[in-house]
């Protein structure tokens, strides 16, 4: 994997898939992350996406477009993206995602989970990958 053509996702450990949340708080990220999450599509290759949580609004325009996205993109991202973990450690922001993925799940066809640190997403998606500890 390129990681050069990669400026919101982290893809140094791929098939582990890591959102910098810095630039993916920018107003018109979203051009940007639909042209990596289709890289990442094109690679046909199994991964799993980590994304911090977010902190901050995301701007109306971005939401949108990402939605756009996933929709388009459903079946080839449940076909490829194995599952998509929010590090999120206040537990009771954990438990608020945790009751909106059957949602998300159906809306766009991707497990979901949340998990306390980074250290436990990343084992979660080790493991989701069928990747030795």
């Amino acid at each position: 994997m390129d990681q050069d053509s990669f400026t919101l996702h982290d893809v140094s450990i791929f098939p582990i898939v890591r959102l910098r949340n810095e630039g993916a708080s920018s107003p018109g990220y979203a051009p940007a992350w639909c042209a990596e999450m289709d890289r990442l599509l094109a690679s046909q290759k199994p991964f799993a996406l980590i994304y911090p949580t977010r902190r901050t609004d995301e701007p109306h325009d971005d939401r949108v477009a990402r939605g756009l996205w996933l929709k388009r993109n459903k079946a080839a991202l449940a076909a490829r993206c194995r599952a998509l973990i929010v590090v999120e450690p206040d537990a009771e922001r954990r438990q608020a995602l945790e009751a909106a993925f059957p949602s998300l799940v159906r809306a766009f066809g991707t497990p979901q989970a949340a998990c306390a640190t980074d250290r436990d997403a990343v084992s979660l998606a080790r493991q989701v990958l069928g990747m030795q500890d």
